[in-house]
């Protein structure tokens, strides 16, 4: 070989070495992830949030080849596993939150720790119930009901699971589209089965609920149902929306979603986006149905839709009803 030719031979492998060096970092970066991926969610084992997560969990850690485990850090609603998710810095921590986490959380409370619109990567929203209006058994029922509530001006009451929450929120939005005058006032519980005891018992005239807490009162005959804040839906079979019964609203629902921290890695978030809506609407999609939700597996960008568009409305009622906590 001529030295020339050895000449350029030794610049292409140089070359090639040096491209190599460079690849492989990009390389790594994109086979996220690289070690077990940890979910956090704000709400005890066996909640409706963490029944959740794990339906997710199971099925990802098959399509991502490693470990996924769900990890519970119950308090202040949800915001305590919030705050450590938007906190991560590891790029392999995610959490599930509710629409307070992401929409009212800030609203309610401006010393809140983290700002759900900055400090959160929106990967999916995992899954979706309608609230269900329900009564005591002994109520008027459908629109019988809605007409009984405007003419009972603020001789009503109803019950929530406390201050701000979603029963709460939704509850002071549908007064608003039933209108005629309907001002119930706010009686707050320590959770629902109160609620549910004070339904019964007559104390209260209404409350709103997940249909997975709320049906089966229902059909135990216990409970009446009304309707639900969100169209037909197979979590309550049989129950018309509130729009059936001439009270116009946007759909209300209980949701949950998968957030990263702002600074999760562009490989993982293109794998989630991958990987997240299939395994929502693949094997995790019964598992949610049994566990009171309805898949849906949207985009980010469709998450981050959702929380703006909810923002806006639940910031409204926030703000027209003076709802502070206490």
């Amino acid at each position: 070989m001529t030295r020339p030719a050895t000449r350029r031979l030794l610049l292409a492998t140089l070359a090639g070495a040096a491209i190599a060096a460079f690849a492989a970092p990009a390389l790594a970066q994109a086979e996220w992830p690289t070690r077990p991926v940890k979910i956090l969610v704000g709400f005890p084992g066996g909640s409706t949030p963490d029944t959740a997560a794990r339906a997710l969990a199971d099925t990802l850690a098959k399509a991502l080849g490693q470990p996924v485990v769900v990890e519970n850090r119950p308090g202040a609603s949800g915001n305590i596993a919030a705050d450590a998710v938007a906190k991560a810095n590891d790029d392999h921590t995610l959490g599930v939150v509710i629409n307070g986490n992401l929409t009212s959380a800030k609203l309610l409370n401006p010393a809140l720790p983290f700002d759900p619109a900055k400090d959160f990567t929106p990967v999916s929203l995992l899954a979706t119930a309608p609230l269900v209006l329900v009564t005591p058994p002994d109520a008027p029922k459908g629109a019988d009901f809605i007409a009984a509530a405007k003419a009972s001006g603020s001789q009503w009451s109803y019950g929530s699971v406390g201050i701000g929450s979603v029963g709460h929120l939704g509850m002071e939005y549908v007064k608003g589209r039933i209108g005629g005058g309907f001002d119930a006032v706010h009686v707050p519980y320590n959770g629902n089965p109160a609620v549910i005891t004070a339904l019964i018992g007559g104390q209260i005239k209404a409350g709103l609920m997940p249909p997975g807490i709320a049906m089966p009162q229902v059909q135990g005959g216990k409970l009446n149902v009304v309707g639900l804040t969100g169209p037909r839906s197979p979590l309550a079979e049989g129950v018309p929306s509130l729009g059936e019964l001439g009270v116009q609203m946007d759909p209300l629902e209980v949701w949950v979603a998968l957030v990263g921290p702002a600074s999760l890695s562009p490989a993982a978030q293109a794998r989630l986006a991958r990987e997240v809506p299939a395994a929502v609407n693949g094997e995790a999609k019964a598992r949610l149905l049994t566990g009171g939700w309805q898949a849906v597996g949207s985009s980010g960008d469709g998450l981050r839709q959702r929380v703006a568009r909810e923002t806006e409305i639940l910031g409204a009622i926030i703000r027209d009803r003076n709802i502070k906590l206490q």
